[in-house]
């Protein structure tokens, strides 16, 4: 989707206890670890990603886009200078094949995680800390309803990607000069036009800008897809980050759902703040198609990653250990520890550095809730053969 530009505003809580010591300090993205960073209790954790039927499916449905995306022109020049020596477009397509026929081939969980153990080597990101500390968040598909013109209701829109863009001066226009204060000063040279879709809240246009598609509900019928399809050439100034600085809460209480709240019980400081983040993003219709990461396939909900792929390698298969957020039986979230195997497929403005990892949830008001919540440290690693 992209690219997500922070898609999920949370803060850290406190570390989760993993079951394997951190890699010691290096100059690289990834070490390399001894043996496979599984204990007793991760085993038995690990197990559980395979439990049913659907997660299997869900896995072998994202590793078959993770193989697509490396036969193309886009993967031949993303590896020409690969960030980890060693991590090769060649060695990351035949492990995802061995990864996937060994789904296919070993019914028993307990089996196909020895096999995993036996046949591949593990890499650790450094984290953020390089002791392997990684901070993870989430990020959704929303879903809006929209309107094709504007009407009293529906006032504001997503634009599509000015043809001259390229031609642009720099600095680009900011979003005050190009939107206004209160987002409805479009109607000027640059945006002038535009118009692609109309949405009736503005918070709601400026979340589809954040987690870069989007799945809207037309009031004339029919349903909209958009995805990215530009961006002016600033970098992403969070929020709720700005609101913390402000005062309004403390760091380590900030979700994405309190500031939804907070920004629809306080509608007058929408117009101070979310003029604060410069990078305006462009849309273009994608006739019904799933949300696409930034490798041009689509992202599988709980099964693709967004990094910084000018520290990791685009496409390759990850499991990630953290904290994500499910219904329980009375209905409510609640965080569960998580050991999964994910694909890496995406990226976003905000994800920079080896310490940053947004998860992506699904499509929906109930993915865009456990998303907001997703704000827990963790580790992340890669898989490639030996």
């Amino acid at each position: 989707m992209l690219p997500a530009q922070s898609r999920a505003e949370t803060a850290i809580d406190r570390p989760v206890k993993l079951p394997v010591a951190a890699p010691s300090r290096s100059s690289s993205a990834l070490v390399q670890l001894p043996k496979p960073p599984v204990g007793e209790s991760a085993t038995s954790q690990l197990l559980g990603d395979f439990s049913t039927p659907a997660d299997r499916r869900s896995l072998l449905r994202a590793i078959d886009y993770s193989l697509r995306y490396l036969q193309t022109e886009r993967a031949i020049a993303a590896y020409r200078r690969p960030p980890t020596p060693g991590i090769t477009r060649e060695r990351v397509a035949r492990s995802l094949r061995r990864f996937r026929q060994l789904l296919l081939t070993i019914a028993s969980a307990k089996a196909l995680q020895a096999a995993i153990e036996r046949e591949f080597v593990f890499y650790q990101a450094t984290g953020k800390d390089g002791q392997g500390t990684v901070a993870f968040t989430g990020y959704f598909e929303p879903v809006y309803a929209a309107s094709r013109r504007p009407t009293a209701a529906f006032r504001y829109p997503l634009f599509r990607l000015p043809p001259d863009l390229a031609n642009w001066s720099k600095p680009h226009p900011t979003r005050l000069q190009l939107e206004g204060a209160d987002g409805l000063q479009f109607q000027n040279r640059w945006l002038k036009g535009l118009e692609l879709v109309w949405l009736r809240d503005r918070l709601e246009a400026f979340l589809v800008q954040v987690q870069g598609s989007a799945r809207l509900q037309l009031v004339d019928g029919g349903v909209m897809t958009v995805g990215h399809a530009g961006t002016t050439d600033y970098s992403y100034t969070g929020i709720g980050r700005e609101l913390v600085k402000a005062g309004k809460f403390k760091l380590e209480d900030l979700t994405l759902p309190l500031l939804i709240q907070y920004l629809a019980d306080h509608p007058d400081e929408r117009d101070v703040y979310l003029p604060r983040n410069n990078r305006f993003v462009f849309f273009k219709p994608t006739d019904g198609a799933a949300a696409i990461g930034s490798l041009g396939v689509p992202v599988t909900a709980e099964r693709s990653i967004a990094t910084d792929k000018t520290l990791f390698p685009p496409g390759a298969l990850a499991l990630m250990q953290t904290q994500i957020p499910y219904p329980n039986a009375a209905a409510q979230l609640e965080k569960r520890f998580v050991n999964r195997y994910v694909l890496d497929q995406d990226t976003g403005g905000a994800i920079k550095g080896a310490g940053r990892v947004d998860v992506f949830i699904g499509t929906g008001q109930l993915a865009g809730d456990r998303s907001g919540l997703i704000n827990a440290p963790g580790a992340l690693y890669y898989l490639l053969l030996k």
